[in-house]
């Protein structure tokens, strides 16, 4: 929640980009995109339990990283915000609610 402070915060990084292109806002916006990346598997592994997951060999783990993304991608822009529930819900039709998810049916 924003409480309208400003803090300041030492941050020290280690990176392989030259001292000229290092800045601290390259740095920075470096940081955050990271933190976006995290937030989507958080939610992936707490749903699905993606590092559980014994694929493990070729193109197998990317794949289903990618329909799990699909999944919470179509539920949110469905207008789910509880993601696990939003799949028990599907889950009670399963073979008309996710059809009708992405306009099949």
């Amino acid at each position: 929640m924003p409480t309208g402070k400003i803090a300041r915060e030492t941050v020290y990084t280690i990176t392989d980009l030259p001292a000229r292109a290092a800045s601290p806002q390259v740095i920075s916006q470096l940081a955050r995109s990271q933190w976006g990346i995290e937030a989507v598997h958080h939610v992936r592994d707490t749903t699905f339990s993606e590092d559980a997951s014994k694929i493990r060999t070729g193109h197998g783990p990317e794949n289903m990283a990618t329909l799990r993304s699909f999944a919470i991608s179509t539920l949110r822009t469905a207008g789910h915000r509880g993601i696990a529930s939003s799949l028990r819900e599907v889950s009670y039709t399963p073979f008309t609610r996710p059809l009708n998810l992405i306009g099949l049916s």
